[in-house]
C-alpha cells in the first residue's frame, strides 16, 4: 500500500482516510463523515479517487485496504467485517454437532467460530491457531491438540512441514477453514504457502469441510490457491453472492448459508442442489 505521505495529489482528508484504513484494515463511508463534519458523497469521491489511485478497493458501505500478494495486519483483520464474521461463526458453530470431532485452522473468522463452540460438549478440536487453543483450552467438555510447527509471531498461525505431517495423523468428522481471497470461479485463496499446504492437508483429512468467509473475501485479491470450492460442504458467508457463484455452488453440491442478524440462518442452496 502507498504510503499517505507519498501519495500524490492528496488532500489532508484523503491522506487521514488511507491512516485509518491502514490501522482498522477498511473505512466506512458513515462514520469518515461524521469524523470529519463532511457530507457522505463527500467521502465517496475520497474513496473513489483513491480507488483510482490503486489505495483502496471499494466494497459495499465503504473501502478496505488495497491488497494483492501480501495479507493485511492481524489487527487489521480482525476489525473487517467484525459484526458479519460473529453472524458467520454462529451459523457455522451450528452445523457441528456435539461429540464430533473436526480441524480448525488460521484465521480470524475461524477464532470467532471457536468462541461460538464453548458450550459444545464431547468435541476433540485439532488446531494450528493458538488463539483457537487459548479460547478452548478450559472448557471441560472439550479436549483441544495443538498442531506442532512454526508459530507465526504475527497472529499465532502454527504453519510448515511439521504441521501438514501432524495433520496428515487424524481424520476427522469436520473442518472449520478461512480465506484470504475468493474468485468468482470458485477459487479460494490465500498469501502464504506454509498456511496453504497446511488448509490443504486439512481439507483433505476431514469428512466435512466448512468455509467461512464475509462477503469483502469476494472483492479481495491473494495469489496462492488452496481449494476449488467444488471441495467445499458448506460455505458460510454473510450475503448472498453473485449468481454465478451461487450457480457454481448448487452444480457442485456446496450448502451455500447465509448469515443474518443475530441468528438468522439461511441454507440457500443444499446438498441435493435446490433452493430454500
Amino acid at each position: 500500500m502507498t504510503s499517505p505521505d507519498k501519495a500524490p495529489n492528496l488532500s489532508p482528508r484523503q491522506k487521514e482516510i488511507l491512516n485509518h484504513a491502514r490501522i482498522r484494515g477498511e473505512v466506512q463511508v458513515e462514520a469518515l463523515a461524521e469524523t470529519f463534519n463532511v457530507t457522505p458523497q463527500t467521502i465517496r469521491r475520497d474513496l473513489n479517487q483513491l480507488r483510482e489511485l490503486g489505495m483502496l478497493h471499494r466494497v459495499h458501505g465503504g473501502a478496505i485496504v488495497q491488497d494483492g500478494v501480501a495479507n493485511l495486519g492481524y489487527e487489521a483483520r480482525r476489525r473487517i467485517s467484525k459484526e458479519e464474521k460473529g453472524a458467520i461463526a454462529r451459523c457455522a458453530s451450528g452445523l457441528i454437532p456435539d461429540d464430533t470431532s473436526l480441524f480448525i485452522n488460521i484465521g480470524t473468522t475461524t477464532e470467532q467460530v471457536a468462541r461460538h463452540l464453548v458450550n459444545h460438549v464431547g468435541l476433540l478440536v485439532i488446531s494450528n491457531n493458538i488463539n483457537v487453543v487459548n479460547t478452548l483450552r478450559e472448557c471441560e467438555t472439550i479436549q483441544v491438540i495443538t498442531a506442532g510447527g512454526i508459530v507465526r509471531r504475527e497472529d499465532g498461525g502454527i504453519v510448515g512441514d511439521t504441521t501438514v505431517d501432524f495433520i496428515a495423523q487424524f481424520k476427522v468428522d469436520y473442518a472449520v477453514v478461512g480465506a484470504s481471497a475468493i474468485e468468482q470461479d470458485g477459487t479460494v485463496l490465500d498469501y502464504d504457502p506454509r498456511e496453504v499446504r497446511v488448509a490443504q492437508a486439512i481439507i483433505a483429512n476431514a469428512r466435512s469441510v466448512i468455509l467461512v468467509a464475509d462477503s469483502t473475501k469476494f472483492e479481495r485479491n491473494a495469489p496462492i490457491r488452496i481449494v476449488d470450492i467444488s471441495n467445499i460442504d458448506y460455505f458460510v458467508t454473510d450475503r448472498m453472492p453473485s449468481p454465478a457463484f451461487t450457480a457454481i455452488c448448487k452444480e457442485q453440491g456446496v450448502t451455500l448459508v447465509i448469515a443474518s442478524g443475530e441468528s438468522g440462518c439461511d441454507a440457500v442452496v443444499d446438498h441435493r442442489g435446490s433452493s430454500t
